[in-house]
């Protein structure tokens, strides 16, 4: 029987066991994850959107297969998943352009995402005060919105019905954390785990979040992944409740979104750089020099806004080309990849999960050709650049 062990429990780890668990039956998948409570894993302090509106039609065909699982997610999962609905709000993401040029890459951006499938429009200023009255359209030429298939969902309850869904159908989920492996020539032999023990395997998956090249690193491998701190303020403003609000992608770096009555907001720091996997301390000074300057410019009503609560999550961030890295390591073949998100990982499990499954089990990518995210790029220095980072 081929041993499976998959580094990292969350939501990738959760959607690899659970493809595999239903690709091939004989397979045994241990899950090892630190903390079950996932208090700290980017999965819980994401801020749970899915979009089509990317730059790379890889990254696009990766959204159409999340959304349609997401919609249908207690059909996929079945009884066991015990998770009947996952609350899609199909709210949308509205990217701003602010010059001509930026409102043409938007055109010709959503001409290729509406060639696989999605919604999005591009909409002049004009449009956008019609549509969303609150939006101030000043210095704005273009807007790209997607009317459907886009919005937010439960994050917990995707990693808990794909967990269930696999424990039921005999993957094992381990408390611990993968904190070296072992490797003879091109193989990977053995996980070594913090509390202590050895663990061989077959085969193993590296789906340890922004941690993942602190690990490689332990058999001479190197991934371009580093965890950075993302602060999101939870803001009331009560002359701006928008609940069919998009999620709002200002051309300034902050972005926007309703929740609860209430707004998520965020921004990416000027000052951006790796930070200590164990700092999840928000950088709570973003607020007053940065996010709520650009909020309140941006839509009519922020005068009055406050912060509520505030937390810390980290990106697994790929510094090459921002975007994932997935599937077999040509330097040790018995490894895999779901790495280097860059904040879009959550949407992505689905597809990818079953992409590195297939993987596994068939030999080569089936349902999507994942072949340009693949490790090759990196070891060779090729960036496949995604510009539509959050």
């Amino acid at each position: 029987m081929t041993e499976v062990l998959i580094a990292g429990g969350a939501v990738m780890g959760a959607a690899v066991a659970f493809w595999l668990t239903r690709l091939d039956p004989g397979i045994r998948v241990t899950v090892v994850e630190p903390d079950p409570g996932y208090a700290t894993s980017s999965t819980a302090l994401s801020a749970a959107g899915i979009r089509s509106q990317f730059t790379n039609p890889v990254n696009v065909e990766i959204s159409r297969f999340g959304i349609e699982f997401i919609r249908d997610f207690a059909r996929h999962t079945g009884p066991a998943g015990g998770v009947p609905d996952l609350g899609l709000r199909e709210n949308g993401y509205l990217f701003l352009a602010q010059t001509e040029t930026g409102a043409l890459q938007l055109e010709n951006l959503a001409a290729m995402q509406r060639s696989l499938g999605a919604a999005t429009e591009v909409l002049d200023p004009a449009a956008l005060r019609a549509r969303f009255p609150w939006l101030e359209t000043e210095g704005v030429s273009a807007g790209s919105f997607g009317p459907r298939d886009e919005g937010f969902f439960d994050n917990m309850g995707l990693l808990s019905g794909m967990k269930n869904a696999a424990r039921a159908a005999g993957a094992c989920w381990l408390t611990d954390r993968v904190a070296a492996l072992e490797r003879d020539g091109d193989r990977i032999t053995a996980a070594i785990l913090a509390q202590g023990g050895r663990r061989p395997a077959d085969i193993f998956v590296n789906c340890a979040g922004p941690r993942c090249a602190e690990m490689l690193r332990t058999v001479g491998l190197n991934l371009p992944v580093e965890p950075r701190k993302r602060t999101i303020f939870v803001v009331d403003a009560p002359a701006a409740r928008h609940p069919e609000a998009p999620l709002v992608v200002d051309p300034s770096g902050i972005w926007m979104r309703p929740e609860h009555g209430q707004w998520l907001a965020a921004t990416v720091p000027a000052t951006d750089g790796p930070c200590d996997p164990t700092d999840f301390v928000p950088r709570s000074e973003l607020w007053e020099d940065h996010v709520w300057p650009l909020l309140y410019q941006r839509c009519a009503g922020f005068e009055a806004a406050k912060v509520v609560r505030e937390w810390a999550g980290h990106y697994a961030y790929n510094t090459l080309d921002q975007n994932a890295i997935l599937g077999r390591n040509p330097q040790a073949p018995n490894l895999y990849h779901a790495n280097g998100f860059s904040g879009h990982g959550l949407q992505q499990a689905p597809a990818v999960g079953r992409g590195v499954a297939e993987q596994i089990v068939f030999g080569d990518w089936v349902t999507l050709d994942l072949s340009e995210l693949g490790l090759q790029r990196v070891l060779d220095g090729q960036p496949f650049a995604e510009a539509a980072i959050v």
